[in-house]
């Protein structure tokens, strides 16, 4: 039997939580992969990364957190982690200090980022493009 005749493509939506973040990862993996980088999961958060990718010129290694949506966080500052996410089936990436350097100050005094240190949007705001990287 051929492959395509047992399998076929999934339905992100009816995937449960931890099925859509190993479909993240590998996502990501793979267009990371075009760039040079293997990636490498890890069982629980190192110094905030979900996973890391180390470039082949072996000089340069990534620490990536998955995320559903464009997000900043407090937990992320001044830990030289990325932020990787798929928006639209796009595959996006942000240095995470990048963003949170260019906070205007309405996040910035919102109640999500005083309380809870955590600010996101359903889709990106315009103003981030500068930050992000689109994966191909």
């Amino acid at each position: 039997m051929k492959f395509k005749e047992k399998y076929s493509n999934v339905s992100y939506s009816k995937l449960n939580s931890k099925q859509k973040e190993n479909y993240n990862f590998h996502k990501v993996a793979s267009a990371l992969a075009n760039y040079g980088f293997n990636s490498m999961r890890l069982n629980d958060d190192w110094q905030g990364a979900d996973f890391i990718a180390v470039h082949i010129d072996g000089d340069d290694m990534l620490k990536i957190q998955l995320k559903g949506r464009f997000t900043l966080a407090k937990k992320y500052i001044d830990k030289n982690i990325y932020i990787a996410f798929i928006e639209n089936d796009t595959i996006k990436i942000y240095l995470h200090d990048d963003a949170i350097n260019m906070m205007p100050d309405n996040i910035k005094n919102s109640k999500s980022w005083q309380t809870n240190g955590l600010y996101s949007w359903g889709k990106t705001p315009m103003f981030y493009k500068d930050v992000i990287s689109v994966l191909s």
